[in-house]
């Protein structure tokens, strides 16, 4: 058997393509990874129960959850980074006079602080996910929360850029951002793992596509952009393998010599 590594891999748009489907020869190559006696972990912008059926199907119980700041490694916590509260309790008054709604989330559940909005409906069902985050405009207060969705339309997130500076904002969506703690990213939440785990750089792996991915492609020595990536995200991986629709996942392990 070769040097056991470990490989992460973004969900969206990268194990699942754009109608949210796994390919078979993505879950195929996922078991012979597996079976080779390496590591299979995920590395995700998603709330740990938006991918749990995922998770069960590869039989993956190790991951990097809220681009970073929600980890687990082998079913137990590892490592969370919370949201500083204060800051986003005033952020949210911000939000409401802009008529910005926003989502809550913790490691268990998503909360609106508003009954509904179009903008939350437009972004969560392209998740295509069986849940959808209720009504509660306090559930920030007195628990932790890992990262907050805001929507606002393309070009108007600079105004919280700017006045909030215990935060980085990443768009997933033309109506919606990712509020994260400042300098929290999947890259840290992966040296968290590689390093509990012992496993040199040079056995690291990591496949991804979106904004959110490119800490994580810059910093794992083996990095994978998929072909339907974004062409920033491409310049800063070391490897562009093919579009998730045409067997990417197979033929980027193949070009890095895993299968």
């Amino acid at each position: 058997m070769k040097e056991q590594g470990v490989i992460f891999f973004d969900i969206d748009g990268t194990l699942l393509n754009h109608d949210k489907e796994l390919p078979s020869s993505s879950k195929k190559a996922i078991f012979k990874l597996k079976e080779a006696g390496h590591i299979v972990a995920i590395a995700t912008g998603r709330a740990p129960f938006m991918f749990e059926d995922l998770r069960k199907e590869l039989g993956i119980d190790t991951y990097v959850s809220y681009n970073g700041q929600y980890v687990v490694l082998n079913g137990e916590v590892l490592y969370t980074n919370p949201l500083n509260i204060p800051a986003l309790e005033e952020l949210t008054k911000v939000a409401l006079n802009n008529d910005h709604p926003v989502v809550f989330m913790d490691h268990e559940d998503m909360k609106a602080n508003v009954p509904e909005h179009n903008y939350i409906n437009e972004s969560i069902e392209t998740l295509k996910i069986d849940r959808f985050p209720t009504h509660d405009p306090l559930y920030y207060k007195g628990r932790d929360l890992y990262q907050t969705l805001l929507f606002c339309p393309e070009g108007t997130e600079q105004q919280y850029e700017n006045g909030f500076d215990a935060f980085d904002f990443v768009r997933w969506h033309p109506v919606s951002v990712d509020i994260l703690p400042k300098g929290g990213s999947k890259a840290i939440g992966i040296k968290k793992i590689v390093d509990q785990l012992g496993i040199t750089s040079e056995r690291q792996y990591a496949f991804g596509d979106g904004l959110n991915d490119i800490e994580m492609l810059t910093t794992v020595t083996n990095s994978v952009a998929m072909g339907n990536a974004e062409d920033k995200v491409k310049a800063v991986a070391k490897h562009v393998t093919k579009s998730v629709e045409d067997d990417g996942i197979v033929h980027g392990l193949k070009m890095v010599g895993l299968l």
